[in-house]
C-alpha cells in the first residue's frame, strides 16, 4: 500500500500500519526515504512561519543582520529580504541536515533502551518505526506550519502543536510496540 495511504491509517490504527510495514520486510533505503521525506516536509512547512517571521520588525535581530552582512561587504537593499536569506538558511541547515542526524541517533538510544526493556526488535526495526512515525506527523506539520505563518503566535497554532506533536507520540510508541516485540 502507498505511504499516502498509509499515513491516514496510522493516526487511527498505528500497530496495524507497522505490521504491515514490516511484514514487507524491513529495507533500510525505505526507512532512509521516510526520514529524508519526512525532512523535507519538515523545511516546507516552515516556509510560512518564515515568511511571515522575515516581515516582522525586530530591531535587535534587523540590526546584527545588517552589520554581519555589511561586515561580509554586501549590500543591504532589504532588511526583510536579508532576514528572510537567514531565517531559510538556518531552516534548511536544521531540517535537512540536523534532523536526520538527531533521529538516527534517537533510534540508535531506543534500541538500546529497548534492548534493556527485553525488546527482540532490531536497529532497523527500530529506525523504521521513528522514521515512518516521522513522517506519518507530516501532514500535521504542515497544518502547524500554515497555522504559524497565517495565524501567527496563539491558542490555534499551540492546539495544532499539541496535535502534531501528541500523534508523533500516539504513532511512534504503537510502532515501536510493533518493532520490538517478536511475533511480527
Amino acid at each position: 500500500m502507498a505511504a499516502t495511504r498509509d499515513i491516514p491509517r496510522a493516526w487511527l490504527r498505528p500497530r496495524q500500519v507497522m505490521v504491515d510495514l514490516l511484514s514487507r520486510g524491513p529495507d533500510e533505503r525505505v526507512a532512509f526515504v521516510y526520514l529524508a521525506v519526512g525532512s523535507v516536509l519538515g523545511f516546507v512547512s516552515q516556509l510560512p512561519a518564515i515568511v511571515r517571521r522575515s516581515r516582522e520588525v525586530d530591531p535587535t535581530f534587523d540590526a546584527v543582520l545588517t552589520e554581519e552582512a555589511r561586515e561580509a561587504g554586501m549590500a543591504v537593499s532589504s532588511v526583510a529580504d536579508t532576514k528572510f536569506d537567514a531565517l531559510i538558511s538556518g531552516a534548511l541547515m536544521g531540517w535537512i541536515f540536523i534532523i536526520p542526524v538527531v533521529m538516527y541517533a534517537l533510534a540508535w538510544i531506543t534500541r538500546l533502551v529497548g534492548r534493556v526493556v527485553g525488546g527482540r526488535g532490531t536497529g532497523l526495526r527500530s529506525r523504521v518505526a521513528l522514521f515512518w512515525s516521522f513522517l506519518a506527523i507530516s501532514p500535521a506539520l504542515l497544518l502547524l506550519g500554515l497555522t504559524a505563518g497565517f495565524v501567527g503566535p496563539g491558542p490555534a497554532q499551540t492546539l495544532v502543536g499539541t496535535i502534531t506533536v501528541s500523534g508523533f507520540i500516539w504513532i511512534w510508541t504503537n510502532s515501536l510496540y510493533v518493532a520490538e516485540t517478536p511475533h511480527v
